[in-house]
């Protein structure tokens, strides 16, 4: 059987590719179950308290931090499109002043949104004096899909997403590199229901199994291909054989 290399060339390719996407979805499957270990682990950890210092995010990502200060009103930022059941809404994300120095970014919770007025804001309460937050120390305030930038923190007070570093940047305050999802209740009319971290895990593995699947059927593809070339050579070599003839034609 003749082996023709431009298909079996195709078809190890095809099948080289998607064994490594199937190995690439596992090892994402496994960052993120590791990663989930240590979220379990962090909210068990003792909890630590956020001052002047500055903290690396990779150091307090996840962490249960608990900070002390004064929010700035004047400094709030609301982020748009943070539907809870089903209602849409904003988050209120505010500075918070710490005791000592340094300013730390805090998502206070959930406003439902004025549906008579899309930029109208719903009152809420803001403590004046020195208050005590605590929460979980978190990359950023939730990320949401978004067309473009989205404008300037420092120019508009609703927006789709805000960047801790760009913020910090647009208002010169000296803040922490993450956003504090507060947790305990202050009185403020705010819900702070936070959904659990998405891993997607079971979606990696899924996809782990497409791409081995594809990979099986690429081989199977070739096998059969084979199989049919071959069985077509035989039956042309068959066909191409005739009977000996003798001299005046006859056999």
């Amino acid at each position: 059987m003749k082996i023709r290399f431009w298909p079996s060339l195709i078809i190890l390719i095809v099948m080289a590719v998607t064994v490594r996407l199937g190995f690439w979805q596992r090892d994402r499957a496994h960052q993120k179950e590791q990663l989930n270990a240590q979220i379990v682990a962090f909210e068990n950890a003792p909890v630590q308290r956020v001052g002047a210092t500055p903290i690396a995010l990779k150091d307090i990502n996840f962490h249960r931090v608990v900070a002390r200060g004064t929010f700035m009103p004047d400094q709030v930022v609301y982020l748009d499109n943070r539907p809870y059941n089903d209602q849409p809404g904003f988050y209120v994300v505010m500075p918070l002043k710490l005791d000592g120095g340094g300013v730390v970014l805090v998502n206070r919770g959930w406003l439902p949104r004025n549906l008579a007025d899309r930029t109208g804001i719903e009152p809420y309460d803001t403590p004046s004096g020195v208050v005590e937050i605590e929460g979980v120390a978190r990359a950023n305030a939730s990320q949401a899909f978004e067309l473009g930038h989205g404008g300037s923190a420092a120019q508009q007070k609703i927006r789709q997403n805000l960047d801790v570093a760009a913020y910090a940047a647009e208002t010169g305050l000296p803040l922490q590199p993450f956003v504090i999802q507060q947790l305990n209740n202050s009185g403020d009319k705010l819900v702070r229901d936070w959904p659990a971290p998405t891993m997607g895990v079971d979606t990696n593995y899924g996809y782990m199994l497409q791409w081995w699947g594809m990979a099986l059927a690429a081989l199977g593809f070739g096998l059969y291909a084979a199989r049919r070339a071959a069985k077509n050579e035989g039956k042309k070599d068959g066909a191409g054989q005739s009977a000996p003839e003798t001299l005046d034609g006859k056999v």
